[in-house]
């Protein structure tokens, strides 16, 4: 079940979640993966799960981190909409993600980006979020065409 309001836990675990964040590794990841990680094709996708690619370990991180942070969303941990405005860089990940999740699901993770889907289907937040970041990473793919 959802909270109705936010109160002063919810502000507590924002803060954590942005402490975390910080964090000297955390940063070089979310950095590496926001610069360097554009898939274009299912295969582009499965090659950073092998453990020689150069963001396989960055990935790793990013991903699994906001999955955790979202698991928080999704199980009324936290409250959504109030969580989401502050904790959207995950589904920047995850727009990148979104037109090739269902193979990977398929093929080598049924619970990958479930969190994030959630959080982009289920708050008002996320949904915004993931719409902006759904047109940028559009624009973005279709630059790097050219």
């Amino acid at each position: 079940m959802s909270k109705e309001v936010p109160d002063h836990h919810d502000a507590e675990l924002s803060l954590k979640v942005y402490d975390l964040r910080r964090e000297a590794v955390m940063r070089d990841s979310r950095n590496a993966i926001n610069r360097d990680f554009w898939p274009r094709t299912y295969e582009d996708l499965v090659a950073v799960t092998k453990p020689d690619h150069p963001l396989n370990a960055p990935f790793r991180q990013t991903s699994t981190y906001w999955e955790m942070v979202y698991n928080l969303v999704r199980h009324g941990i936290v409250h959504g909409e109030f969580f989401m405005e502050s904790h959207g860089e995950g589904l920047f990940l995850y727009a990148r993600m979104a037109p090739l999740v269902e193979r990977f699901r398929q093929e080598y993770s049924p619970v990958a980006f479930r969190n994030a889907e959630w959080v982009a289907q289920h708050t008002a937040a996320g949904k915004r979020l993931f719409e902006m970041f759904s047109a940028r990473v559009q624009k973005v793919l279709e630059s790097r065409q050219a």
